[in-house]
């Protein structure tokens, strides 16, 4: 299996101050240090992200996006079901985000 990606699209809620937000996304970057793997390594390739600049309109809400690259499904797999960190992660935006989407694929998987 070949390498993965993972994408994000959050709506913070509006009421939220920016430092909050910024907070939020800074340590939603950290997680390519913080989590780490069974055998104690890192495992993100890749994390990038920020706030949604499209002129096209068409982000139905959506006001953050993040992309994080995965050397496998099964890595991708370990970090969304069972790494600490990320699920920690999860649990502490609940409050903030108002709706998430998150689509994964493999490149040429059609």
């Amino acid at each position: 299996m070949g390498a993965t990606t993972h994408t994000v699209l959050y709506q913070f809620k509006s009421y939220l101050p920016a430092a909050e937000v910024e907070d939020a996304c800074a340590r939603f970057l950290r997680l390519k240090e913080t989590c780490v793997s069974h055998n104690g390594g890192n495992y993100i390739r890749s994390m990038r992200g920020g706030r949604d600049n499209s002129p096209e309109g068409l982000q139905h809400g959506m006001t953050h996006g993040f992309v994080a690259e995965f050397a496998s499904v099964e890595d991708r797999n370990y970090y969304v079901t069972t790494d600490p960190a990320h699920r920690a992660f999860v649990k502490s935006i609940e409050d903030l985000v108002e709706k998430s989407i998150v689509v994964s694929f493999r490149s040429g998987d059609y």
